[in-house]
């Protein structure tokens, strides 16, 4: 099915000049791309409104930690982590 858009002067001309540049075959190619950017970006923002609406769910059920223990919790992981990166390190130095 063929379609028309109106894209108004400045975005026509950077169309134009994506298919002069060779990065784009034809002007539909880079339509096809924007529409198939739209539709990747309008996922992403569905599914993080759905995290944040069972987020929002879990913390109205009493589903949650006080922030201090998460950060607590976090900041215990990443020293771990580090701890095992920093011996790793020595550990190829020393053979």
């Amino acid at each position: 099915m063929a379609s028309s858009a109106n894209l108004g002067d400045r975005l026509e001309a950077y169309v134009t000049s994506l298919v002069k540049q060779g990065r784009y075959n034809s002007r539909s190619e880079v339509l096809r791309e924007g529409v198939r950017l739209v539709e990747e970006r309008e996922k992403k923002l569905a599914a993080l409104d759905a995290a944040l609406n069972r987020g929002l769910s879990d913390a109205d059920a009493g589903r949650s930690q006080p922030v201090d223990a998460v950060e607590r919790d976090l900041l215990a992981k990443y020293r771990r982590m580090a701890e095992v990166q920093t011996e790793d390190q020595t550990e190829d130095r020393d053979k």
